[in-house]
């Protein structure tokens, strides 16, 4: 359920329990809700933003449970002013737990400099709906070269 004005969702909307785990993710990071967002993961969930080694994750291993995933907030979300959501497609396989969804975020920081992130991200889901893993395929280098100063 998509519970900001932040999120442009351009792609198909039914009730799926991992397309509804990623809009419930997408809102929480929106209005900058780190306790919001912590409970549409499982204590044990997996998050990879970007998938492989990164700035965020220099091992590409993943951020674990709950302590990984809020040390991956204040590490990669928290510094961003704001963040713009826009979801052009999104595959969710009735009778299955995974959706892949596919679009940009466009991050502001506090000077008002911005970056796009175009991007698929993969959310795979247990039978209460908390994501067990989330996959967050895009390459860094694209994004920072996106880069706009204020």
């Amino acid at each position: 359920m998509i519970t900001s004005d932040a999120i442009i969702w351009n792609a198909p909307n039914d009730p799926h329990p991992a397309r509804a785990a990623s809009q419930r993710s997408y809102s929480a990071v929106a209005k900058g809700d780190l306790e919001e967002w912590l409970t549409v993961y499982a204590p044990d969930a997996v998050l990879e933003d970007p998938v492989g080694p990164s700035m965020f994750d220099p091992e590409g291993k993943g951020h674990r449970g709950h302590d990984g995933i809020r040390a991956f907030w204040e590490q990669a979300i928290a510094p961003i002013a704001t963040f713009e959501f826009t979801i052009t497609d999104s595959f969710a396989n009735p009778g299955s737990n995974t959706c892949a969804n596919i679009g940009s975020i466009r991050t502001a920081f506090p000077d008002g400099s911005h970056t796009t992130t175009d991007l698929i991200m993969v959310y795979v889901v247990h039978d209460d709906g908390t994501v067990a893993s989330m996959k967050a395929f895009w390459e860094p280098d694209r994004t920072m070269a996106s880069f706009t100063k204020a």
